[in-house]
């Protein structure tokens, strides 16, 4: 996220000065690493939990071709970018890899089978394959369906211009090129430790921003018109250190993650796909299961997860004291409410985070019936901050979407939340840019230049199924995914 309002502005704003501080010692080291996220593009071709079923039987949809519709702004960008030259490979980051949802009982193939007639008919959905026929399943996706009782009935769709996304490649690409440009300066080991409100009148600063220096001990001021935190889980601590009043009464849920990685080459080579399943009974929306294909430095892998757990830390490079440290008066209510609402949610987590390795071999089994435990290792995935915020009624609400939050005057904004995460970042980002910069963002020279970024800016693909068709032509061969 901090790359990507990076680069926007200082596409903007050529001569814009931006310093950009991270704790670690690396970039894209927490989030956005690729072992650390599901890398699937979230274009809601595959994601259950983006299409509920409603109580009438019908499915609502509205969700997924939101997001579909933000991650074509996010590939238009990076096309962009490429074409640009700012990014020398986009095959070092995205790669094509088939979209597939996967169910069984015949209650979950109605029910995709309704997904799939809502969803075919639109512009951004076009080209989704839907089938029941085991034997095609099989070509699909023989790991999932060899060794299946052929009783049981089984439904799968697919997209074939489905992605595989390395976003720690992306940061790291988009960081090196911010480093090659003027006006932009990267600090690593330098922590954000307080943001005030300046105090001075003789200037035009808005914030003062308290810097230190891990390596070598040292803290400075950094006087700054707009403050941008990007920070992941370490957003909600910096929003509080701001003291701004729009920022008060959030909290934190941290909910952490764990993946089966797969150690055997023959295995790996054998799948081509991100399958993904229906969540299970009580389970946060980024614990969806699924045997997905991925790309990670260069290198073809196989992961199944994720599981989810519990643990205190905001970020994977945390302490465990972070969620403790979050609460205060103002966030006090939410927080408890929260956890009163959501007994059975952290009940989950906790019973997810203590399973023995025989019971999560068990859970890959109904996506792999032939699995030999041997062929996977247990590795840690990344931290997740999910929002609770105050609510008239029940005091507070968890919340699994991602939320900016900004003072008044807009300069200062915080990215708070965790889902669809990355994957929307053009669109999220250009959301906290036109916060910050209203006029600006209006103006005929802004336009233009946003739509030469993003040709189909402002306008509806999923409205528009020859310019969709345009622009995803342009896409595709931009980042080479013909």
């Amino acid at each position: 996220m901090s790359a990507t309002i990076a680069m926007l502005l200082k596409e903007l704003m050529p001569n814009v000065t931006i310093d950009i501080y991270e704790r670690l010692d690396s970039v894209a080291a927490e989030s956005s690493d690729a072992w650390n996220n599901a890398g699937t593009g979230h274009s809601a071709f595959c994601e259950l939990n983006y299409t509920p079923q409603k109580p009438d039987g019908s499915v609502d949809i509205s969700k997924a071709l939101k997001i579909a519709a933000a991650f074509e702004l996010s590939r238009q960008f990076w096309s962009y970018l490429a074409n640009k030259k700012y990014i020398a490979d986009p095959h070092s980051f995205i790669n094509k890899n088939p979209h597939m949802s996967f169910v069984w009982g015949r209650d979950n193939v109605d029910y995709l089978k309704k997904r799939y007639e809502a969803l075919a008919p639109h512009p951004l959905f076009e080209g989704m394959k839907f089938s029941e026929n085991t034997a095609e399943l099989m070509e699909w996706i023989p790991l999932v369906m060899q060794g299946r009782d052929t009783s049981q009935p089984v439904a799968a769709t697919r997209m074939e211009r489905g992605t595989d996304i390395d976003f720690g490649a992306l940061t790291r690409a988009l960081i090196e090129r911010l480093k090659q440009t003027e006006g932009i300066n990267l600090y690593l080991q330098h922590e954000v430790k307080d943001i005030d409100p300046d105090s001075r009148d003789e200037d035009d600063y808005t914030w003062e921003v308290f810097v230190k220096d891990t390596v070598h001990n040292k803290k400075k001021k950094i006087n700054a018109n707009y403050v941008f935190i990007c920070a992941g889980g370490g957003s909600l601590h910096l929003l509080d250190k701001s003291g701004i009043h729009e920022g008060e009464g959030y909290g934190g849920f941290p909910v952490s993650g764990q993946w089966l990685r797969c150690t055997n080459r023959e295995v790996i080579e054998k799948h081509a796909a991100k399958v993904y399943g229906k969540p299970a009974l009580g389970a946060p929306p980024m614990s969806v299961p699924h045997l997905d294909t991925r790309i990670i430095n260069g290198k073809k892998e196989l992961l199944f997860g994720p599981y989810a757990g519990f643990s205190g830390k905001f970020l994977k490079s945390g302490s465990i004291l972070d969620l403790p440290r979050s609460i205060e008066f103002s966030n006090l209510w939410p927080v408890i409410a929260v956890g009163i609402h959501n007994y059975s949610l952290t009940k989950y987590l906790i019973m997810q985070a203590t399973q023995s390795q025989e019971h999560r071999i068990e859970a890959l089994r109904e996506y792999f019936p032939e699995v030999k435990g041997e062929d996977w290792e247990l590795i840690v995935a990344g931290q997740r901050v999910q929002i609770i915020k105050k609510d008239d009624e029940e005091g507070g609400v968890l919340e699994f979407g991602t939320e900016i939050v900004s003072s008044a005057d807009g300069s200062l904004s915080a990215l708070l939340g965790a889902s669809p995460g990355a994957s929307t970042s053009v669109a999220v980002m250009l959301d906290m840019v036109k916060k910050a910069f209203p006029k600006q963002f209006e103006s005929e020279a802004w336009q233009q230049k946003l739509k030469e970024m993003i040709p189909a800016f402002g306008k509806s693909l999923d409205e528009d199924h020859d310019l969709c068709v345009h622009i995803r032509d342009y896409v595709e061969k931009s980042l080479g995914l013909l």
